[in-house]
């Protein structure tokens, strides 16, 4: 079954293998915490970002701190995205120590003041590092005869980039805007993820419109530079029909073996966030009690992507999602999936019971995704 601009991609036999693999990989009852928000309760998060490994064999980790807030009312609730941080793992993932961070003020560019940081990549190139990150942003004006849809005390978001020889050089480096917009179906551009295959690479996104009701997933080639190479899609992963029919938010895509039941195919698992709403609904007393997903609360989800062409999509998660955590409210977004030889790093934010978000880690041998797809 396909919606949209989806082709078919799986049989039968393929979607139920691969839903497995996607649930063995966010494993909710395996994870365990690696970074804790700084204060318990409701509103406070570690995530939104990526693991990487460079050529010494270290593991790094980009992510923000989020303290409770509330955008509806600007900043006068809460200190919301507050810090970026880099952690580095030197002991394959089992602890993680602070290396680089920065504040909403270190971030400020071409006079434009940071009222906010979420979504961050890193990627590991010939010669560097680059960090993307999205940040909420003073000074930038909403299209003509939509100004007053821009509440008081908020801002833009704007995707952003770093350079530097090596992830310590970052704290020094110069932030540049390179993905913004003003077509008011897409204003708000965030979240930003990586993905490289072969000779092609992608930079993924988030984008919201003007009036903030929905989200939809973009996409733009990205040069081994970092520069982006020609005009983005901005809607190419839009929103679904069913659970995730307010948000889609493309967080990860991870590039699978071409063996078994996919021998021959060049196939990934495209991790999404989504949602029914964008607020917190309440349910009828009568009816099935069940985690609908709303902003700040997403649950999680995948489809299968052709990674020749990323255009290519086939939802898994079609009438409910697939990852919801056990605790709190069942949020679960933010996937992240780092492929080594060994096998699958797989982070993300996952609500706990007095509701909070810390970033949790599940590691995946190889092997056990290779006997799944020799099934």
């Amino acid at each position: 079954m396909t919606d949209r601009n989806e082709a078919a991609l799986v049989d039968p036999t393929q979607r139920q293998v691969l839903t497995q693999i996607a649930q063995t990989l966010v494993n909710q009852d395996k994870a365990r915490v690696i970074v804790p928000p700084q204060r318990p309760g409701t509103g406070h998060w570690f995530g939104g970002g990526n693991l990487v490994k460079d050529p010494s064999g270290t593991l790094w980790l980009v992510g923000r701190y989020r303290n409770q807030g509330d955008s509806r009312t600007g900043l006068g609730k809460g200190e919301r995205g507050l810090e970026m941080a880099v952690f580095r793992s030197d002991d394959d993932g089992q602890t993680f120590q602070k290396a680089v961070s920065w504040s909403k003020s270190d971030l400020n560019t071409d006079g434009h003041e940071v009222l906010s940081i979420e979504g961050t990549a890193l990627r590991i190139v010939d010669g560097g590092v680059q960090l993307f990150l999205s940040t909420e942003k003073t000074g930038i004006d909403y299209p003509s005869g939509l100004e007053q849809f821009l509440k008081p005390g908020t801002g833009v978001w704007t995707v952003d980039r770093i350079v530097a020889a090596d992830v310590p050089s970052l704290a020094s480096g110069s932030v540049e805007t390179i993905l913004s917009t003003r077509d008011p179906r897409f204003i708000q551009v965030k979240d930003p993820f990586v993905f490289d295959h072969q000779d092609q690479s992608h930079l993924l996104f988030c984008t919201h419109p003007f009036c903030w009701s929905s989200s939809n997933t973009g996409k733009v080639p990205l040069a081994t530079d970092g520069t982006i190479e020609r005009v983005a899609s901005f809607d190419f992963f839009p929103r679904g029909f069913t659970w995730d029919v307010a948000m889609t938010r493309g967080t990860a895509i991870v590039e699978l073996p071409s063996v078994g039941i996919l021998a021959g195919q060049q196939r990934g698992l495209f991790f999404y966030d989504g949602g029914e709403c964008v607020r917190n609904l309440d349910e009828h007393q009568s009816a099935v009690a069940r985690p609908r997903g709303y902003s700040c609360e997403e649950l999680g989800g995948a489809a299968v992507v052709d990674t020749n062409d990323l255009a290519r999509l086939d939802r898994l998660s079609l009438t409910e999602p697939l990852f919801v955590s056990p605790h709190g409210t069942g949020c679960s977004r933010y996937v992240d999936v780092l492929s080594t030889d060994e096998g699958y790093y797989v982070t993300w934010q996952q609500s706990q019971d007095d509701g909070s978000q810390p970033l949790v880690l599940n590691f995946v041998p190889r092997d056990e995704i290779l006997m799944l797809l020799a099934k």
